[in-house]
């Protein structure tokens, strides 16, 4: 007999991520998106998995970084989101980017193809009616008010939010490649790149001083009606992080380590803007940490300061929306679910996951626990040494609560990091890359994170029942 549906709300990565792993696994789907029946304040198509921030799903090294660790797990799992960005990759030096349109528009079609899945084009405005049984919200941080509300009704909690930017994108024949440089940093080669896989616009210490001047004094946006809202860390406007110290921004996006100026190889830049590729025509490129609540004007008249960019025509300038997510630590039980209702799932960053890749992880997990429901088996979570499990662990109770302020919720969005992992089993012999065969500087430090990737592909295998031979076609 064919199982009855699962119901997924919500067409984002984490939405498209889940609704591919419930059909895979032979279970029906019923996807649910929105638009263009109502649109989003960031979304600028009706395509599925649409990114609407930047294009990078960032580092893309699998055996010393936690995002691209969660890279290769999610590729042994069969992962649609990491499957469509591998093909449409754009180079990013070590990191994964890819072009957005290409992406989106292979998300889509494998969704629309797929002979278990229908895809429903209309607005969800309360929570899954009890008769679907099994049920993912994954509506993202734009989740529309009526759902929000029945959210929040329902678990008799108030959603948590956080602003989120946009980075501005810039059209590349308006560049000036006379001053700027393409380059990686330190030549990194990454997939699909050649080292040199950014443009670098130089500044000196001058011109990056008049820079952060005109970025504190420049009209802002203002959106009083989320005052309080936080700022998540690993995303912040370039205008806040310029308010902590006028050097703050020349050690955060604009560092120019590891970057030697083409043009004028002998004298090194005080700091510099990097552009990353964001199409495959290599016709647009974003500007690297420039998320901004800066006023459209303004953002032109500030950024053509750049050297490199004094006449720089943008393809979408920055902006700023509320990002909203639930107190998962205490609403969902291990496998995503709502304590208060068995059968209904959250997933992506509505669970205070931060990261397109972490998004459509959670998706992936959800997709799979309700699709083993459907079959009537017991849903099995992912081991905490794995990526899966790490990023799962903080969603579902992994935070801190503060003795001082018991009533508090200290629970906060997170991006996947090797501090969410268990420590190494005492006695892991770790093993130094040179060939003296002991530890120099960082080495040691390397070494733990080379433990803990192995440790993690290994056990993220046996879960999911992979041979190495397997995992490695």
């Amino acid at each position: 007999m064919t199982p009855k549906p699962v119901h997924v709300v919500g067409g984002g990565l984490a939405g498209s991520e889940a609704a591919w792993q419930v059909a895979q696994a032979g279970v029906p789907v019923v996807l649910h998106e929105m638009r263009p029946v109502r649109g989003t304040e960031a979304h600028k198509t009706d395509s599925l998995a649409e990114l609407v921030c930047s294009n990078s799903f960032r580092s893309d090294d699998a055996a010393a970084n936690a995002v691209g660790l969660l890279h290769a797990e999610m590729r042994l799992a069969g992962s649609l989101i990491m499957a469509s960005g591998d093909t449409h990759q754009v180079p990013a030096g070590g990191a994964l980017a890819v072009d957005r349109d290409g992406f989106s528009a292979a998300v889509t079609a494998k969704l629309e193809t797929h002979p278990l899945i229908e895809i429903a084009r209309e607005e969800v405005t309360g929570l899954p009616p009890a008769e679907w049984e099994q049920a993912i919200v994954a509506t993202g941080p734009l989740t529309a008010p009526a759902l929000a509300a029945a959210i929040a009704a329902a678990t008799g909690s108030d959603a948590l939010a956080f602003f989120d930017a946009i980075a501005p994108i810039v059209h590349f024949d308006t560049l000036d490649m006379d001053v700027a440089w393409f380059q990686s940093r330190y030549d990194k080669v990454g997939p699909g790149g050649t080292g040199k896989d950014y443009i670098n616009c130089p500044m000196t210490k001058d011109e990056y001083d008049a820079f952060v001047a005109a970025v504190l004094a420049g009209g802002k946006t203002e959106f009083k009606e989320w005052e309080g809202t936080p700022y998540f860390d690993g995303c912040l406007p370039i205008e806040v992080m310029a308010e902590r110290g006028v050097e703050t921004l020349r050690h955060g996006p604009m560092k120019p380590i590891g970057l030697t100026n083409a043009h004028n190889p002998t004298v090194k830049p005080y700091a510099v803007v990097q552009l990353r590729q964001d199409n495959a025509l290599g016709t647009l490129y974003n500007m690297v940490g420039f998320q901004t609540k800066l006023k459209h004007a303004e953002q032109v008249r500030i950024f053509r300061m750049i050297p490199g960019l004094a006449n720089a025509e943008f393809a979408r300038l920055g902006g700023l929306h509320r990002n909203t997510y639930i107190n998962s630590p205490v609403l969902l039980d291990r496998t995503l679910q709502l304590k208060s209702r068995p059968g209904l799932r959250f997933a992506g960053q509505i669970t205070g996951c931060e990261g397109y890749v972490e998004s459509a992880a959670i998706g992936l997990l959800a997709g799979r626990f309700a699709a083993a429901e459907r079959l009537g088996r017991q849903p099995s979570p992912p081991p905490a040494t794995t990526a899966f499990g790490a990023l799962l662990g903080h969603i579902t109770g992994g935070h801190i609560v503060s003795d001082d302020e018991p009533g508090k919720r200290s629970f906060q969005p997170m991006n996947v990091n090797f501090g969410l992992f268990p420590p190494l089993e005492p006695g892991t012999k770790l093993k130094p890359d040179g060939f003296e065969g002991r530890f120099r500087g960082k080495d040691k430090a390397l070494a733990k994170k080379k433990a803990t990737t192995s440790r993690a592909l290994a056990d993220c295998r046996a879960w999911l029942g992979l041979t190495l031979r397997e995992a490695a076609e």
